[in-house]
């Protein structure tokens, strides 16, 4: 049959019969009044988001060719797929490829057609239609053959580039791809949803100079012609489009064996190498620990885990070929703080869950991600716990918790399962109640009932407690911060809310916990025996707020006050978290939640203590930008004042436990962050040293032979250096040089800092032209100038005016978007900020309306007014009062 024979009959059957007997059935969605219109002018068959689910693709045979000096690449798949419905039409995901041949194959890889196929393209859906003269019949095996290129992406996902600078200084380039949630169709035509798994047999091409990675081991290499190689890689596992990758660089690594047989590498570029050592460590016992833990082997014959110079997250949990941003992957034990050892074994542990969970075991549909995420966070703190109990991982969890609490306490929340179609949706369910309310509804998971209250519902309970005697009087209701009873709006921000809520409970004369379902609105537990106090949410285990009665509470801050050991410390943090959500709800008056955290002189554990601390923090950081002198001076003197004894015990060193030295890093940094001056003029002299050793890490000091900057106060003597203009000059120096991510991380944090708003408005201007401030870091760095009260208003100004070029950068809906438009906007107090955020986003509506995000940062800024309001003359009085 000629093309224009072809051309003819699809002509034809597009106008006679939409929707058509050639469709399956399942197209009839398409109707005259719903007909989308191809590029080429035509109709394209199908309307949905999501793709048909009468074609299934069973094998993927995929070639890719990238070409690192045009920057493009080339490619053909070959999808053997299995026909579930009489079509004549294949629908499958393409976002920026340009298909130069298709053509589709019988079981015998026969063509069953002389001439290539017409393929339509519908770009808003990102779907691509290919046209079979002859009915692909039901229950029959072909093979779908396209041929594609592109060139390589310039950001973070799908196939994109990335490089580096050698010691030398020459710059080198390298391909990598990032594929979830929707991004394989920018790499290769495909079915790109969870639900379509399959095999993957795939072919890299490449030049001597360059090594090929991709999800399993390589099988063999062929040399070709013009001096090229082709690695072909062993079929994989049945996997999800989004988990597929392949890289092509020339970087270096570090290998071991598990006791199981699986090869484990860590990949970085090559001057880096010597940063690998730690991530294979721990990378090999997470592995060995999760094999026992879960008793299921990990099938795979490999894995690798590789430092991408260029990575927009943190991590991405590819089978077999785990992606990861340097700062979560490297270790360098001359720079890297405990915190930054932390963080990469929790990432590591992260991605390793999901080897099993997300991986092997897969939701059909992104409203479902919460079970990937939220099990793989809960994971790692349990993996973590498990192999490496000197980290102290625990610390952490609380502050997990805390962070879903203050986004489910807000009317802009979601419901963990909420539906998502369109790709900007689907990048927005990546977002904290994914990560971390699973942990505390996961506990419950076998009680179907119980969970879908927890699931399907957004929001937190808040549970009331009024004791009389022995009788505990309780009630739930939903908790809001920023909806009073007393508004209009109370009532339907109510209706229709109800949590099956396990609720833990000890007192003062209980050995033991006790516990209770609360199913209702209302009920009565009845104590043995009258109680001096009552702590409900025993080491908050539940995921819920508790308020006490005015006797509850006043019995609770004497507990604190006489016998603060008498309940754990976690349950010490749980009231410190609770008392000051209370407050900025209303519910409960800031002096009380300032008297309870009165004990903290007493504190010995620092999971309590810094929370407490951060709080004054917050309000601090809060009133400064408010321009409020008086409060402001007052609150520094009181915080300063009473922790000075905690403050002034701290040592200038990397001695001490995880805990004292995290304890360590926050209290120098806040204590020179309020002009502390013991603490200045520490930072300043070990700046100084630093300046004269030419920014070495190892230097003379004054009265011994040599010492090492101590990494964890290292961030907090770099933004003390950073106050004086030379001192700024020469971090922007070294910054431009440094070989370690973890110190380039410390000295951006220190130059943000930075009072002089000309230093500011460089730094976002050095972040959005990307060559010495890298792209992937000009998100956090617009919120690290955000919070800086010297920047507040200038990365707000800046975001606005380079709003489309940070979505072109970034894509509507990723983390990066989000981060930005949560560290500007949040950072507001005042109405008239406030209308001008909603002009801004009323300005942007095309795409503020695809974004829930947009809605959460106004309502915190309506949450910071309204704390404002209520508070700031309680604070004041209770200041003067504290500091007379």
């Amino acid at each position: 049959m000629s093309s224009s024979s072809i051309i003819s009959l699809l002509l034809t059957l597009i106008s006679l019969t939409l929707p058509s007997a050639c469709l399956s059935s399942e197209s009839s969605n398409t109707t005259a009044e719903n007909i989308h219109v191809a590029t080429n002018g035509l109709p394209f068959p199908w309307s949905k988001l999501r793709l048909p689910n009468y074609i299934i693709p069973i094998h993927y045979h995929l070639l890719i060719h990238p070409n690192l000096t045009t920057l493009r690449f080339n490619g053909s798949v070959k999808i053997e797929i299995d026909v579930k419905n009489n079509t004549n039409w294949v629908v499958l995901h393409s976002k920026g490829l340009e298909i130069t041949a298709a053509t589709v194959l019988d079981e015998s890889e026969a063509h069953l057609f002389d001439k290539a196929l017409p393929v339509l393209e519908y770009p808003p859906h990102e779907q691509i239609a290919i046209f079979s003269p002859k009915i692909l019949t039901s229950g029959e095996k072909y093979f779908l053959y396209l041929e594609f290129s592109a060139a390589l992406s310039d950001g973070f996902f799908g196939f994109y580039k990335s490089s580096y600078k050698t010691k030398e200084g020459e710059t080198r380039v390298l391909a990598s791809t990032h594929f979830e949630p929707t991004s394989a169709r920018m790499a290769f035509p495909c079915f790109d949803e969870p639900i379509f798994k399959a095999n993957y047999s795939v072919r890299i091409r490449r030049g001597p100079s360059h090594i090929a990675l991709s999800n399993m081991p390589v099988e063999r290499t062929v040399e070709l012609d013009g001096g090229l190689f082709e690695d072909r890689f062993e079929a994989s596992v049945q996997m999800s489009t989004y988990l597929v990758a392949f890289i092509v660089c020339d970087f270096k690594s570090v290998s071991r064996r598990t006791v199981t047989g699986i090869d484990v590498s860590i990949y970085a570029v090559p001057h880096k190498w010597h940063q690998t050592h730690y991530a294979l460590e721990a990378a090999v016992k997470l592995l060995e620990f999760y094999e026992t833990y879960f008793n299921i082997y990990y099938p795979l014959p490999k894995l690798d885990l590789i430092a991408i110079p260029d990575f927009q997250s943190g991590a991405m949990e590819n089978w077999g070929l785990t992606t990861y941003r340097e700062t979560s992957l490297l270790y360098d034990p001359e720079v890297s703080s405990t915190s930054d050892k932390l963080w990469v074994t929790m990432v590591i542990g992260h991605e390793l869950a999901h080897q099993w969970f997300g991986n092997l075991v897969t939701m059909e549909w992104w409203n479902d991600i919460w079970l990937n995420e939220g099990f793989a966070r809960y994971m790692e703190f349990v993996s973590v716990e498990a192999t490496y109990p000197q980290l102290k991982v625990e610390d952490y969890l609380l502050d997990t918790c805390f962070a879903a609490i203050g986004r489910d306490s807000l009317n802009s929340s979601r419901a963990i399962s909420c539906p998502a179609e369109n790709p900007t949706q689907i990048k927005e369910m990546f977002d904290t109640v994914s990560y971390d309310k699973y942990r505390f509804a996961g506990e419950h998971i076998d009680l179907k009932k119980m969970m879908y209250t927890w699931t399907l519902q957004k929001g937190i309970p808040l549970v009331t407690v009024k004791r009389q005697g022995t009788k505990l009087y309780i009630e739930q209701e939903r908790f809001l911060k920023t909806i009073q009873p007393s508004d209009p709006l109370w009532q339907s921000m109510q209706a229709g809310y109800l949590w099956h809520i396990p609720l833990t409970y000890k007192t003062s004369h209980s050995n033991n916990e006790m516990r209770h379902i609360l199913q209702t609105k209302s009920d009565v537990l009845v104590l043995d025996e009258d109680v001096d106090w009552v702590k409900f949410n025993t080491d908050m285990n539940g995921y819920y707020i508790i308020d006490y009665d005015t006797k509850g509470w006043s019995a609770l801050i004497e507990l604190l006050g006489v016998n603060h050991s008498a309940v754990s410390f976690k349950d010490r943090a749980n009231l410190i978290h609770n008392a000051f959500q209370l407050v900025t709800a209303g519910r409960l008056t800031l002096d009380r939640a300032l008297d309870l955290i009165s004990y903290l002189k007493s504190e010995t554990h620092n999971v309590p203590l810094l929370q407490g601390i951060g709080y004054l923090e917050s309000f601090y950081k809060m009133i400064e930008k408010r321009n409020m002198a008086d409060i402001t001076q007052n609150l520094k003197t009181y915080i300063l004042q009473y922790f000075k004894d905690v403050i002034d015990k701290q040592t200038w060193s990397n001695e001490g436990t995880v805990s004292d030295r995290r304890l360590r890093s926050e209290l120098l940094s806040l204590a020179c962050d309020l002009g502390y001056a013991p603490c200045l003029e520490k930072a300043k002299e070990f700046f100084q040293a630093w300046v004269n050793s030419k920014g070495t890490i190892r230097h003379r000091s004054l009265g011994t032979a040599f010492y090492s900057l101590p990494s964890d106060v290292t961030e907090t003597i770099y933004m003390v250096g950073a106050q004086d203009e030379s001192g700024w000059q020469y971090l922007l120096e070294k910054y431009t040089v440094s070989m370690s991510e973890a110190e380039k991380y410390k000295i951006l944090s220190a130059l943000a800092s930075s009072k002089n708003s000309n230093n500011l408005l460089r730094l976002l201007e050095l972040g959005m032209e990307g060559s010495v401030i890298r792209t992937q870091d000009l998100s956090s760095l617009i919120y690290r100038v955000a919070r800086n009260p010297a920047g507040h208003f200038l990365s707000w100004s800046f975001v606005k005016k380079n709003w489309n070029k940070l979505v072109e950068k970034f894509q509507l809906g990723s983390f990066s978007i989000r981060t930005i438009i949560i560290g500007t906007a949040g950072q507001f107090s005042s109405k008239e900020e406030l209308a001008n955020i909603k002009d801004f986003f009323d300005s942007i509506r095309d795409q503020s309306s695809q974004l829930r995000i947009t809605q959460v940062a106004v309502e915190n800024v309506e949450k910071n007014i309204l704390w404002l309001e209520r508070n700031l003359e309680t604070l004041r009085t209770w200041l003067q009062q504290r500091l007379n």
